[in-house]
């Protein structure tokens, strides 16, 4: 209750929102959501959450070695969000590859079970992570997991802007329905600044993999279902933030 009635009161209450929605992490709030309003605050959401991932893998990699800290920060990821982006990363590998029509992509979309695409889509995720993650330096890997974390969600929120829904239910519809253009701008931004401070010159690669990786789910949803879903968004965070790993091995 405390903390509920401190979410009424600072002007922030979105980053609640945004918190709980796309995390496990216990917050708590009275008030009626505003889904929109919590969108430009992912990339902070993404912040926290690459700061756990980050301190995680840094701490384990100097018990044990950089690839097991890796490991371990990743799946610590994974239990901090729920699942929730590799969840959609994995329909989406079975509906776009499964599916022969949009009817029945979309039908697919809602199956709550995952098939042997999604499941492989799943595994790959991960595996590609962890061994990008642990191919950096550990006392590297805090900085890279924020940057990876806030700009892969960035990217999300880039095509909630620019990309029309696949259909207009569910709360992926929801939150581009809502969404405040000009905070969406203002969230973006935030994303360029804790990237320039996390990786200097090196954002140029991170912001590149993070376009790559958008644009790449962005051209398949359009193809496959006309637009995008919340699960189109999750696979562009999955996708996205391994690329900047897999870019921030070179450094």
């Amino acid at each position: 209750m405390v903390w509920a009635s401190v979410s009424r009161r600072i002007p922030g209450r979105g980053f609640v929102v945004a918190l709980s929605f796309l995390t496990r992490i216990p917050v708590r709030h009275n008030h009626e959501p505003n889904i929109g309003s919590s969108a430009p605050w992912f990339p902070v959401v993404g912040v926290v959450v690459g700061a756990i991932v980050g301190s995680t893998a840094w701490g384990v990699s100097t018990l044990t070695s950089p690839l097991v800290g890796a490991a371990v920060g990743v799946l610590v990821g994974v239990l901090v969000t729920g699942a929730f982006h590799e969840d959609g990363l994995a329909d989406i590998a079975d509906a776009f590859v499964g599916g022969w029509s949009i009817e029945d992509r979309l039908r697919i979309l809602k199956d709550p079970l995952h098939g042997s695409y999604g499941v492989a889509a799943l595994c790959g995720s991960i595996v590609l992570r962890i061994v990008a993650l642990g191919s950096i330096e550990p006392r590297q890997m805090f900085v890279a997991a924020i940057a990876a974390h806030c700009l892969a969600r960035t990217g999300a929120l880039v095509l909630m802007l620019t990309t029309a829904l696949a259909r207009h239910d569910g709360l992926g519809a929801d939150y581009v329905r809502t969404l405040p253009i000009a905070r969406a701008f203002l969230g973006i931004i935030f994303a360029l600044i804790i990237g320039f401070i996390a990786l200097d010159v090196w954002i140029i690669a991170a912001v590149a993999a993070t376009i790559v990786g958008a644009s790449v789910i962005r051209w398949w949803a359009q193809r496959k279902i006309g637009g995008i879903t919340g699960d189109v968004l999750g696979a562009a965070e999955q996708i996205s933030e391994a690329l900047i790993y897999v870019a921030l091995s070179a450094r």
